[in-house]
């Protein structure tokens, strides 16, 4: 089966090798040709991973009609990107194909999710199914081959359980699940969570602080998703409190270094004026605090992040107001 891994990012890059070291047919598409070059004569991605070394076996190509003859597309660029480079690649594609994302978060208009949007970019002579490749990883870790475990959720178990067999090795193990729904926003709204975890980190908060949010913002996540057709039992999975723990506690997130350095400085100001980096948990707030008024869902955390980063509120003032609510039960 012949892979084509669409955006020489990061994870693209990282999930390239992982194919390459399982011996399977892949390439890499990218649009900048100093990547492609790097990955292509020094086996590098500099950009990305400094000097690590890739697997030399591992190419990439800045011609897009690679698809024509694919078998699987992974599309690794931001959730912002997705609908365009649907459009671009359904009329190249000879046959049906498996479209796997990697992106979490929401279109920024329609407030779909990543595989009802590619859905309805791709025509259906064109798509075998979407599936979500998705869970608790860092490219920078996955790259040099440390232990990682995500999912594989699909609509159509079969094609799932492709990408499973696909890409599982001693390093990387892959799950199969079918909750598209509740995997999805659970990786999405996780991205706010661990803005508002880099907040309280840069204001000096620390471990109690981090349990506290970490737990707090798995029942806003569940609350959320439930409310819109997703199983509770997938929050305690990795796409749920999995991907939660990682990303509000590691440094290699940028949406936690977003909030550090918005926690640091306790205002948004700075962060919003020169921040050049994909931090999807900025969108995803806005759309959240969007949807959950229109429905009533109680999101408190995600509510003050959104206030810190739309409407300028101090970090700090946020931070005691959610310790003020009003008391109650926990569950």
């Amino acid at each position: 089966m012949k892979t084509v891994i669409v955006g020489s990012g990061s994870w693209g890059t990282a999930l390239a090798q992982v194919l390459q070291d399982n011996h399977q047919d892949v390439i890499l598409y990218g649009i900048e040709s100093s990547e492609i070059e790097d990955i292509n004569n020094n086996h590098k991605n500099s950009k990305y991973f400094n000097d690590v070394l890739l697997n030399p076996e591992l190419k990439a190509t800045l011609d897009l009609t690679v698809v024509q003859d694919a078998d699987i597309v992974l599309l690794a660029v931001p959730t912002i990107a997705i609908e365009s480079i649907c459009q671009q690649i359904d009329p190249l594609l000879s046959k049906k194909v498996i479209i796997v994302n990697v992106s979490k978060g929401f279109h920024p208009e329609t407030n779909e999710r990543m595989s009802e949007v590619i859905r309805r970019s791709i025509s259906p002579d064109h798509l075998s199914s979407v599936v979500s490749l998705i869970g608790p990883s860092h490219a920078e870790e996955v790259v040099i081959r440390l232990l990682t475990t995500i999912d594989a959720v699909s609509l159509k178990e079969e094609d799932s359980q492709t990408i499973q067999e696909l890409f599982s090795n001693q390093y990387l193990r892959i799950y199969t699940g079918d909750d598209e729904v509740g995997s999805e926003l659970g990786v999405a709204i996780k991205n706010v969570m661990a803005i508002a975890s880099g907040i309280l980190s840069g204001l000096g908060y620390q471990d109690n602080t981090r349990a506290a949010l970490i737990t707090r913002g798995l029942q806003e996540m569940i609350r959320y998703g439930t409310a819109f057709g997703g199983k509770e039992q997938t929050f305690m999975g990795l796409t749920g409190i999995g991907d939660l723990i990682v990303t509000c506690s590691s440094v290699h997130s940028r949406n936690f270094q977003a909030g550090y350095q918005i926690g640091k400085e306790n205002t948004v100001e700075n962060f919003l004026k020169n921040n050049k980096k994909t931090v999807e948990g900025v969108r995803t707030a806005k759309i959240v605090h969007r949807v959950a008024s229109q429905h009533g869902i109680e999101m408190p955390i995600c509510e003050e992040v959104y206030q810190i980063l739309f409407e300028g509120k101090e970090p700090k003032t946020c931070a005691s107001d959610l310790m003020l609510r009003e008391l109650k039960r926990e569950f």
